[in-house]
C-alpha cells in the first residue's frame, strides 16, 4: 500500500488530502499479461532490457518493487488467464441458455495443415452483442462428416444446446454437414432447425467477384507485374519513387502487393496503382529492364480504373456485412439492392461501348 495526495479538485484549491492508494503486484502482473495478449506481444517481450528499465522507473521506492516475470512465467500466466476466461464463459453458457448463432470456416495453411474456426454470437441478459471464438484448431481433413463431428464436439464442450443459426460458405459439403447438426441438435433449434443453414453473404460477393476477374486476368496480371518489380529491390524502389517525383505525383501512399486468392487485396492494389500510372510511364525509359511484354498499357490502365469503380461497390458492400460488433442480416437486402443496380449499370456501359 503507498500514500500519494490527492490532486486539486477545483481552480484555486490549496488544498491537498493524503489519501492511501492499494498497489497490488499481482494486478500488476495480471496487466502485464493483458498487455502480452492485448498487443499481441512476443513472450520474450519481457526479457528486454529497455522494457526492464522502463519498469523499474516505474516502482514506488524500495517498498513496492515489481520484478519483471521472465518469459516463460508469463507464457504461463497467459494459459492461466486463458482457462480461467473460458470456464468463465462456459459457466454463463450453462447458467444462462443462451441462444447463439454460429460461423464457421476452413482453409488450409502454407504448411498444409487443415483448421477450423468456430466462432459464436450471442445476445446477453442486458441486451449486448457478444462474439466469441470457440474453437481455433487444426483438423485432419475437410470433410463434411470431420467439420460436423468438430463442430458437434465443441458446442458440447461449451454446453451449448440451444442453436438459431450456422452461416457457413456455398461449398456443397455443409449442406451435409447442416444435416449432421440438425440429427444432434433438433431439441435446440427454432423451427426444428427450418433456418439454421445461413449461406456467408460475403462468400456470395467473393463468388461474384472472382467470376469478373475472368476476363480481366491480363490486365491484372500486367499490373501486379509493374508492382511487383518496384517492389524487388530498394535501387528499383528508388528509382521509382525518382519518377514519382519528377512527375510531381503529389500522392503520399505507395503501391502495395496484392494475395491472388484475396480479391479485396487485389482491388486495393490496383487503386494503389493507377495513381502511378504516369510514374510506371516513365519507369520504362529509365530503366531498361523494366520494358517487357509484361509491362501496362494505356488500355491496362484504362480497364483497371473501370475495375475499380465495379470492385469499389463490392468492397464497401463486404466490410458493411462482414461487422461482428453490429448485427448484419438486416443490411444484407438493401445491399443486394446495391450490387444489383451496379451490375446493371457495368451491363448498360458495356453495351454502349
Amino acid at each position: 500500500m503507498t500514500l500519494a495526495f490527492k490532486p486539486k479538485d477545483k481552480v484555486g484549491d490549496n488544498s491537498s488530502q493524503l489519501v492511501c492508494e492499494s498497489f497490488s503486484l499481482d494486478g500488476c502482473r495480471n496487466a502485464l499479461v493483458e498487455m502480452i495478449i492485448v498487443d499481441e506481444l512476443p513472450f520474450k517481450f519481457v526479457d528486454g532490457k529497455g522494457f526492464k528499465k522502463f519498469v523499474d522507473k516505474l516502482t514506488c521506492g524500495n517498498h513496492t518493487r515489481f520484478v519483471v516475470p521472465s518469459r516463460f512465467t508469463v507464457a504461463r500466466d497467459v494459459l492461466k488467464l486463458y482457462v480461467n476466461e473460458k470456464n468463465r464463459l462456459r459457466d454463463m453458457f450453462v447458467k444462462n441458455k443462451y441462444r447463439v448463432s454460429l460461423t464457421t470456416d476452413c482453409w488450409t495453411s502454407g504448411q498444409n495443415i487443415n483448421y477450423m474456426v468456430l466462432t459464436a454470437h450471442f445476445i446477453d441478459s442486458d441486451w449486448k452483442l457478444h462474439k466469441r471464438i470457440l474453437s481455433f484448431c487444426p483438423i485432419k481433413n475437410h470433410k463434411d462428416d470431420t467439420i460436423g463431428k468438430t463442430i458437434e464436439k465443441n458446442l458440447k464442450n461449451w454446453g451449448i444446446e440451444r442453436v438459431m443459426t450456422l452461416t457457413v460458405d456455398n461449398a456443397s459439403l455443409n449442406d451435409t454437414v447442416v444435416a449432421y447438426l440438425l440429427k444432434r441438435f433438433n431439441k435446440g433449434l427454432l423451427f426444428g432447425g427450418e433456418f439454421l443453414h445461413v449461406c456467408c453473404c460475403a462468400h456470395i460477393l467473393n463468388l461474384i467477384v472472382t467470376d469478373a476477374f475472368k476476363e480481366h486476368n491480363d490486365c491484372i496480371d500486367r499490373i501486379r507485374y509493374a508492382v511487383r518489380f518496384i517492389r524487388s529491390s530498394l535501387a528499383r524502389f528508388l528509382k521509382f519513387k525518382k519518377c514519382i517525383e519528377l512527375e510531381k505525383i503529389p500522392c503520399k501512399s505507395y503501391v502495395c502487393l496484392d494475395v491472388p486468392t484475396r480479391w479485396n487485396s487485389t482491388y486495393m492494389m490496383l487503386e494503389a496503382a493507377v495513381k502511378f500510372e504516369k510514374a510506371f510511364d516513365r519507369l520504362e525509359d529509365e530503366d531498361a529492364s523494366y520494358r517487357h511484354d509484361m509491362s501496362p498499357n494505356k488500355e491496362d490502365w484504362a480497364n483497371a480504373r473501370m475495375l475499380i469503380r465495379f470492385l469499389k461497390v463490392f468492397y464497401d458492400v463486404t466490410l458493411k456485412i462482414s461487422g461482428s460488433l453490429y448485427t448484419t442480416s438486416n443490411l444484407v437486402f438493401h445491399q443486394i439492392t446495391v450490387v444489383q443496380n451496379c451490375i446493371r449499370l457495368n451491363r448498360v456501359v458495356q453495351m454502349h461501348c
